[in-house]
């Protein structure tokens, strides 16, 4: 397993995450996303992997007026705003491979390997 854990240092969830692996021997590599964030690569594959933009979108998140704008903005554009905003996205955002979860997931990542 090639596990990385995108999140944030505050996100409660993230660390959840982290003890999951941990607690089970599994390396795992841990990337901030204030500092770094995901590449345009990653994000298409987690994006495909999760069944689209929706299902990555923080409800919840502080920045709602980037938010809305995600929501009415060109389909084509939407993926760039995202980019360039990644603090609306749900944390920890899990890879593994062309696997990928968003949010605290640990069901599905029992059945990985």
């Amino acid at each position: 397993m090639n596990i990385q854990i995108f999140g944030t240092s505050k996100c409660f969830d993230s660390k959840k995450a982290m003890r999951y692996f941990k607690e089970r021997g599994i390396k795992y590599q841990w990337i901030d996303m204030k500092e770094k964030g995901l590449s345009k690569g990653e994000y298409t594959k987690v994006k495909q992997a999760v069944g689209g933009l929706d299902a990555m979108l923080n409800p919840k998140c502080k920045d709602q007026d980037i938010l809305a704008l995600i929501k009415y903005i060109a389909d084509e554009d939407k993926d760039e705003k995202v980019l360039e905003n990644q603090q609306v996205l749900k944390t920890p955002i899990v890879r593994n491979g062309a696997l990928a979860t968003v949010g605290y997931q640990p069901d599905v990542w029992k059945g990985w390997k």
